[in-house]
């Protein structure tokens, strides 16, 4: 049949089939992407379970990776105390060696959001004010203003980080906070069962959730976050609302929204261990 063709008949031919051969194979990848929303709101823990995946499922962080971490660890640091010493005052407390108030104006006026190195001086100030009885009953107070969850895991870590050749751990990693803004995706293969699974980060704060929307179409499933240990905690936008409450909330509403009604729900209670440790001292029968 083909000498029936002309060579440019031909050819249109091949390239036909060509096309054909390539929107076959991707409708067929197509249908081994899977899609999945993480939804949550802000501190729920979107970010760190993104990370767990990377570890567990994905390529993981190398050194090269994990160093890029180093100054949003130095500003964790730098921020939590900041945010202890700007609270103090409004709890009632003060510092109890009247000797560490100079390293507390210098820590206060430092930019935290600009560091990007750690210095010898920093960590004695910080390593001085940490041990401060006014600062750790700040500390044991946490739960009546917002502050990070990694606080004690660093401060207890402050000579390792201050270490001029410091590499984070995958848990420094972890535990390292920076907000989520806008839309991130993130592509996870499982090549034994030639499967990609396609996770969509988004910011959990208010502001953010309206940028949800232009992630709704072809979602298989959404995984909601929740983190129990959030009980007694107050949101950073609204001090009157409880975070749990606005969890809960945010659930109810995306469960009867249209745009999920044919998607799979994964409900994900996180912060087990930060629940277990604070039942010691907040009694949930209070709230």
């Amino acid at each position: 049949m083909s000498c029936l063709y002309s060579a440019e008949q031909r050819e249109a031919l091949r390239i036909t089939k060509e096309i054909d051969k390539r929107l076959k194979r991707s409708k067929t990848e197509l249908h081994r992407e899977i899609k999945l929303l993480l939804l949550g709101t802000g501190e729920s823990g979107k970010s760190t379970f993104v990370k767990q995946m990377r570890i567990i499922h994905g390529q993981g962080y190398t050194q090269k990776d994990r160093s890029d971490f180093c100054q949003y660890i130095y500003q964790n640091i730098f921020s939590s105390m900041q945010v202890m010493l700007e609270s103090m005052p409004k709890l009632g407390i003060a510092l109890d060696d009247e000797d560490n108030a100079p390293a507390a104006s210098a820590i206060a006026a430092v930019s935290a959001d600009l560091v990007t190195d750690f210095l010898p001086e920093h960590a004695d100030m910080l390593e001085q004010l940490w041990a401060d009885k006014g600062i750790q009953a700040c500390y044991s107070r946490r739960r009546e203003y917002q502050l990070s969850t990694s606080t004690d895991f660093y401060y207890k870590s402050l000579r390792r980080i201050a270490d001029p050749n410091f590499i984070p751990t995958e848990q420094d990693v972890l535990r390292v906070r920076i907000p989520t803004t806008g839309l991130n995706e993130y592509p996870f293969d499982f090549s034994a069962r030639r499967v990609r699974f396609r996770v969509i980060d988004v910011g959990g704060q208010r502001s953010e959730r309206r940028k949800w929307i232009h992630c709704f179409e072809n979602v298989l499933s959404v995984i909601f976050l929740a983190a129990m240990s959030e009980y007694d905690e107050v949101l950073v936008e609204d001090a009157t609302q409880n975070r749990l409450e606005e969890s809960l909330a945010l659930f109810e509403n995306i469960l009867t929204a249209k745009w999920f009604m044919r998607s799979s729900f994964i409900l994900f209670l996180n912060k087990k261990d930060l629940l277990e440790d604070k039942l010691r001292n907040s009694d949930l029968k209070t709230y």
